[in-house]
């Protein structure tokens, strides 16, 4: 990468906040050597991380109307899933203020009327509820400290599902450790009817959770791959291959 202009130092009460420029990439920051998201600035609507790439496998298994984010960061995947589907309705929800408005002010994230976000905690967010259910549901919560540890409890899965269509998908985000851990793992397939997840080789786990169980076979998921493909700017067959069954 070339030399690393910053174009913005803040801090919160979390921690701080910070964006970076090299001309080609856009980067935030919430700690020293640590990159929440990246953006392509001739492109800022195809994700750049693999973790968020392979989060769109969902798009896979359901036609959304309604998409929930909860952790905006830069908003990339707000970006991404804003061009990739035609009339989505998104609300994405972030803990901290600074970070929105720095999502808003470097990371070339749309507005308009089918975008919503709101400046709130999304544990208590999504105790409460959307005003109406979403077809996806994507969770990317991490502060300075790493990965939001309240996302692995039991009552924060059981509300991300109430908040799902029947036929609704959970997107989580998680660390490559929590692969292993088996009281999640549990947890998840008592809830969900189709549990799924892949290594992204980069350090991520990523699970997706149905209500419903998807019966489309490998050569149909393989097609829907194809054609989503083309909607979000990279190879979604790539993702595919990773994911297995749990």
């Amino acid at each position: 990468m070339n030399y690393l202009n910053l174009l913005h130092d803040s801090a919160d009460e979390y921690g701080p906040i910070r964006v970076f420029d090299d001309g080609k990439f856009r980067i935030l920051s919430f700690a020293d050597g640590d990159e929440q998201s990246r953006i392509k600035l001739s492109t800022p609507h195809i994700l750049q991380h693999e973790y968020t790439q392979a989060m769109t496998l969902a798009l896979l298994f359901n036609q959304p109307k309604r998409i929930g984010i909860l952790g905006l960061g830069g908003g990339t995947l707000l970006s991404a899933l804003y061009h990739a589907v035609p009339s989505v309705q998104i609300t994405a929800v972030e803990l901290r203020q600074e970070v929105i408005d720095a999502a808003e002010m470097y990371f070339k994230v749309p507005k308009g009327k089918r975008i919503q976000v709101e400046n709130a905690d999304a544990q208590a967010y999504i105790e409460t509820g959307f005003d109406k259910k979403v077809d996806i549901l994507m969770t990317d919560l991490y502060n300075t400290d790493g990965m939001e540890r309240g996302v692995l409890q039991t009552t924060f899965l059981e509300n991300c599902a109430k908040n799902i269509k029947e036929n609704g998908w959970l997107v989580l985000n998680c660390w490559l450790d929590h692969k292993n851990d088996t009281e999640l793992t549990d947890k998840l397939k008592r809830i969900f009817s189709d549990v799924r997840a892949l290594d992204t080789g980069s350090g991520n786990w990523v699970v997706l959770a149905g209500k419903q169980k998807n019966e489309l076979n490998g050569k149909e998921l393989k097609a829907c791959a194809q054609k989503i493909s083309a909607q979000l700017g990279f190879p979604l067959s790539r993702w595919l291959s990773k994911m297995y069954n749990l």
